[in-house]
């Protein structure tokens, strides 16, 4: 039995009918069973510790809930919530409320100015030393372990030990003050509060760029660089037009991977200064403050944070993506 396709009408022709939808479910899991199996661990595993966070969040933002009105066991003694519904209401309070510039726009400036900052110096340096690796040098697979230390060792490791040559009578400011420079409040001035957590993550993220562009430097033709060389390019010109396109692939994917990263950083600024910085917070360590640092703790407020944080990157990464296909586009034609 045939069954044919109408191209005029894109109705099938035939005596056999359209299968349902039943059906199709049916055939496809009598067909890729196995491969439903497999990913059915994953998918649990995601709706648990990702989706129904998610999705409780949400319904958090669309309440006033804290710590006073939530459901919670006391002892022996179990009070019940008492928390309602009020809609959109902690999103208006958040970026049009009174305090919105304090709570929220402040925080979301200094936010992008510290994302900014960070993964253009990561990139930069990373970029640099991944050049300089990259050149047939003495000890070079020695320097690459030094280099790749910072990123290897744990997070809060390496946060605490600038966290002590930080302090007043820490040995950065004991340098400076040998040589007669000024000794700035690294873990008390806001713009010196900025400038640490700057630096200190820069610390942190530039191996990690470095590993990934190098990566991509040793993916590039060399006869392509033999080429432009005879062709009297000399070594910026060679930079300009060979490397940093060889590397366009590379580059858009850890410049992204990096954004949301540092967008996101929460273990350097928390770990630096705790909740003892408000103007050093950004929007991430600010939510947790929210919701777990002050007394009440709003957990609607904080999830509502939560919420715009994911929208924000949501919206940022389609229109970079975007951006980015068509940049191919033109370069294709």
């Amino acid at each position: 039995m045939t069954v044919a396709i109408d191209r005029a009408t894109g109705k099938r022709r035939g005596d056999a009918p359209r299968p349902g939808l039943g059906q199709r479910l049916k055939h496809g899991y009598q067909k890729h069973w196995y491969a439903y199996v497999m990913i059915a661990p994953v998918v649990v595993v995601l709706g648990v510790l990702v989706l129904y966070p998610l999705g409780y969040g949400m319904y958090l933002t669309l309440t006033d809930a804290n710590s006073l009105n939530t459901g919670r066991t006391i002892g022996v003694n179990e009070i019940e919530a008492t928390y309602k519904f009020i809609g959109l209401d902690n999103y208006a309070d958040i970026l049009w409320g009174e305090t919105a510039y304090d709570r929220f726009w402040s925080h979301f400036i200094w936010t992008i100015v510290w994302t900014a900052a960070c993964v253009a110096l990561h990139y930069t340096i990373g970029l640099g030393l991944a050049l300089l690796l990259n050149q047939k040098l003495r000890g070079r697979t020695f320097y690459r372990l030094l280099l790749v230390l910072p990123w290897a060792v744990p997070t809060f490791v390496t946060v605490f030990g600038w966290r002590f040559m930080l302090s007043d009578g820490g040995i950065i400011n004991s340098a400076l003050e040998s040589l007669h420079l000024p000794t700035p409040l690294w873990l008390e001035d806001t713009f010196w509060q900025r400038f640490a957590a700057i630096m200190v993550n820069t610390w942190c993220g530039v191996p990690f760029m470095m590993v990934s562009l190098l990566g991509g430097l040793q993916s590039i033709d060399s006869t392509l660089y033999e080429a432009a060389e005879m062709d009297g390019a000399n070594a910026w010109q060679r930079f300009r037009h060979v490397t940093l396109p060889g590397l366009r692939s590379v580059s858009s994917t850890v410049v992204l991977l990096g954004i949301i990263w540092t967008f996101n950083q929460f273990a350097v600024i928390f770990l630096l200064f705790g909740t003892t910085a408000p103007d050093a917070q950004i929007l991430v360590t600010w939510a947790y403050y929210l919701g777990f640092g002050q007394q009440p703790r709003d957990f609607a407020q904080s999830a509502a944070y939560g919420i715009l944080l994911l929208a924000i990157l949501i919206v940022f990464t389609s229109f970079y993506r975007r951006w980015l296909n068509r940049n191919e586009q033109q370069l294709a034609i």
